[in-house]
């Protein structure tokens, strides 16, 4: 029998490993990048339209075998970090084999061409296998040991900022970026002064306020690890964000046709508007080519507010709490490092690596 090796604080402990596993993947692949510049990285395959793409393509050896790859990989780098939490390798390890299961087969269904084109994001196939597993069965304890949710969710974030480019925004020059701070700072606010009008809990209304302000989903979730939020609370801002971005990728392009909105403005509209970026793309390619790029540019130019919102988010939330329960004492700066989760500094950091 293993024995567990002594845990530290749990969200010192997620926030160090997130960072950590992170960092290595991407100096992996960095490393490996400048060794050798030639070799392209490949990436599963999840497209499919009608049955024979899906055997062809998806379950092709090649595929199964990149996928297979990185189960590998991502399996034993969290069951080393398992290890050093306390859980037990054995158990971690066959709970994230089948987490990760669930999650392949969450991509292959929202992999459709039908359902990609309406904008249906893996999150809610996941979501909805998770309801269904967890409220008809009894899950065993290996597997929920496993699920640790936050712990992915971060990780994931730390290498999302990779992809978060500053230079996009860069590209759309000083009115892009005004565009883009202004719209998310007002909607932001405005979402905020709405939840509290309607007595939404401060915790579901910061969460819903970040997601339909800057880049729907991520930032819902991202806005949650800022303020270490209810899982169920981000589930429904999840499910809410992604039901109401699909009447409105379809409605939004009629309005702009039907009214004569040019291509430039109403790629602007959508980019602002939509909360996804997979959304406003399929809505704008029905406006136009002009439309599209805009939108794009203008979505962008949102989503790379979200390390500095998370940042503020955090920070506002930790200096609230602490003067909600202890008014007499004033908050400093230390209170705020000690809480601060660790997790966007490494998101920011590598938005900045890859941007400049």
């Amino acid at each position: 029998m293993t024995t567990p090796l002594p845990r530290i604080e749990k969200s010192l402990n997620e926030d160090f490993w997130s960072v950590l596993i992170s960092s290595l993947l991407i100096a992996g692949v960095l490393i490996f990048a400048l060794a050798s510049p030639a070799f392209n990285f490949q990436v599963p395959v999840y497209k499919w339209e009608n049955g024979s793409e899906l055997v062809n393509n998806v379950f092709s050896v090649t595929n199964l075998t990149l996928i297979a790859f990185i189960w590998l990989l991502f399996a034993l780098l969290f069951t080393v970090a398992g290890l050093f939490s306390g859980f037990s390798p054995k158990n971690y390890f066959t709970g994230f084999t089948v987490i990760f299961l669930l999650a392949i087969i969450s991509l292959i269904i929202a992999g459709n061409k039908t359902i990609s084109y309406y904008g249906i994001e893996y999150v809610v196939f996941g979501l909805l296998i998770g309801l269904a597993l967890g409220n008809l069965f009894t899950l065993p304890g290996w597997l929920k040991e496993a699920a640790r949710s936050e712990f992915f969710i971060k990780t994931g974030l730390v290498i999302l900022g990779s992809s978060i480019l500053f230079t996009d925004v860069v590209k759309a020059g000083l009115p892009g970026i005004l565009q883009a701070t202004i719209v998310v700072l007002a909607v932001w606010f405005f979402a905020m002064w709405l939840s509290r009008k309607l007595k939404v809990d401060d915790e579901f209304a910061v969460i819903l306020a970040s997601a339909v302000s800057i880049c729907g989903v991520s930032a819902a979730i991202v806005a949650s690890g800022a303020i270490n939020g209810d899982k169920r609370k981000l589930s429904y801002v999840t499910t809410l964000v992604l039901l109401v971005a699909i009447p409105m990728m379809i409605l939004q392009p009629w309005l702009i046709r039907y009214f004569e909105i040019p291509e430039m403005v109403g790629g602007a509209w959508l980019g602002g508007t939509l909360d996804t970026t997979a959304s406003v793309t399929a809505a704008s390619q029905l406006v136009g080519p002009e439309a599209t790029k805009v939108g794009v540019i203008v979505k962008f130019s949102q989503n790379v507010l979200i390390g500095f919102a998370a940042f503020f988010i955090a920070a506002w939330w930790i200096l609230k709490k602490k003067q909600t329960t202890q008014s007499a004492e004033k908050p400093g700066l230390k209170i705020v490092w000690e809480r601060f989760p660790k997790f966007v500094l490494g998101f920011i950091a590598a938005s900045l690596l890859f941007s400049f």
